[in-house]
């Protein structure tokens, strides 16, 4: 069974469509009609820019999260495909972003690979924009336990948990789960691959890629030292 058939019930309380994030998007794609979601989810941004006139393009691993971004939003195009084959997704684009540290899922022999393949899908003077966890912050850590959230669920208050655990410089587990008082309604279990600001940038200088800003969220602020803060790295294609 996949993330989203598990998760589906839950999912838009704890990844819930975000106004600033889509106004930092389209301020990157202003001037292009084309656009692509690298890990789109249920689609909800390509959604948005398909109602803007835009041609939009989402890819995801999960069949049953490209299921429901074609059922909520037909005009856009979703993909059931690997960020690794991401060529697959066309080209000309002129603005392409993965959000929700979907970048992390990739271990650092194909971080290269991956960035070389975004150069080439986008139009010359086109933007890339990443968000991932600011994992400068957190390599000083063996363990890290984010802030409990609660949400709603089958007509009761459930727990939200995320865990970072034998962090290193290569890898930790990401393990995250909803609960009630009386047991676990979902968990998962994942390998993430931490890098570091000056790692990513170093590799998109290296594949042709101008760093044009770093923040810590989509509302543009600079980027933190806490552990727990993310990272928006935003690169131009020359």
């Amino acid at each position: 069974m996949s993330f989203y058939s598990k998760f589906a019930g839950y999912y838009e309380q704890v990844f819930p469509f975000r106004e600033e994030v889509w106004r930092f998007l389209k301020g990157y794609a202003r001037s292009t009609h084309a656009v692509l979601d690298v890990g789109c989810g249920p689609g909800h941004y390509c959604g948005r820019f398909v109602r803007e006139g835009f041609h939009a393009t989402g890819i995801d691993l999960d069949e049953a999260m490209i299921a429901e971004a074609q059922r909520r939003y037909p005009e856009a195009d979703f993909r059931c495909l690997d960020m690794r084959r991401v060529e697959e997704a066309g080209s000309g684009f002129g603005c392409i972003w993965s959000i929700g540290n979907v970048m992390a899922h990739l271990p650092a022999d194909e971080l290269a690979p991956f960035v070389s393949k975004i150069h080439e899908l986008l139009d010359a003077g086109g933007y890339w924009i990443m968000q991932v966890m600011n994992w400068d912050a957190l390599m000083s850590l063996r363990e890290y336990d984010f802030p409990m959230r609660t949400i709603a669920a089958d007509g009761s208050a459930a727990t939200f948990h995320r865990r970072y655990a034998s962090i290193s410089s290569s890898s930790l587990r990401f393990t995250f789960s909803l609960r009630n008082e009386a047991s676990a309604l979902f968990e998962e279990s994942v390998m993430l691959h931490p890098a570091s600001r000056d790692r990513y940038c170093s590799l998109h200088e290296a594949t042709g890629f101008l760093h044009e800003a770093s923040f810590s969220d989509f509302s543009g602020n600079p980027l933190k030292s806490e552990p727990g803060t993310g990272m928006v790295l935003v690169f131009r294609k020359a």
